[in-house]
């Protein structure tokens, strides 16, 4: 084996220096809750920009910072529906004209129904 290996010990398992004539940096300590009632403190530096929400350590819900102020709401834009894009490609003139082109090839027989497979379990 060779003489320099350390006997007794695992890598990587213990760590041997010690905080020793360390100075850390600055901290504080800011609370949180959540809408369960869970109170936890976490740490941060001093530089540090303090977030208004955190995720609860024992739920796992969003905390609110004590004393803070509450967050903004994000603007958001309102959800487009299929219709909303539809009517950005057309008007409602365009749209009854074709509805009627469409259930005047329909009622011409112009689409072969009987073919198509939702149409057999109907008749079936």
């Amino acid at each position: 084996m060779s003489e320099r290996a350390l006997r007794g010990t695992r890598l990587g398992a213990t760590s041997y220096e010690t905080d020793r004539g360390i100075d850390l940096a600055p901290r504080q300590t800011v609370e949180y809750a959540c809408q369960n009632g869970h109170r936890f403190e976490v740490p941060f530096s001093v530089e540090a920009e303090i977030p208004m929400v955190w995720e609860c350590r024992f739920c796992g819900q969003e905390a609110a910072l004590l004393d803070g102020e509450e967050p903004e709401e994000k603007k958001t834009k309102p959800t487009r529906t299929h219709w909303d894009m539809l009517m950005e490609r057309r008007t409602r003139e365009e749209l009854e004209e074709v509805l009627a082109e469409r259930l005047a090839v329909l009622r011409s027989g112009g689409m072969n129904l009987a073919v198509h497979p939702r149409d057999s379990r109907k008749s079936a």
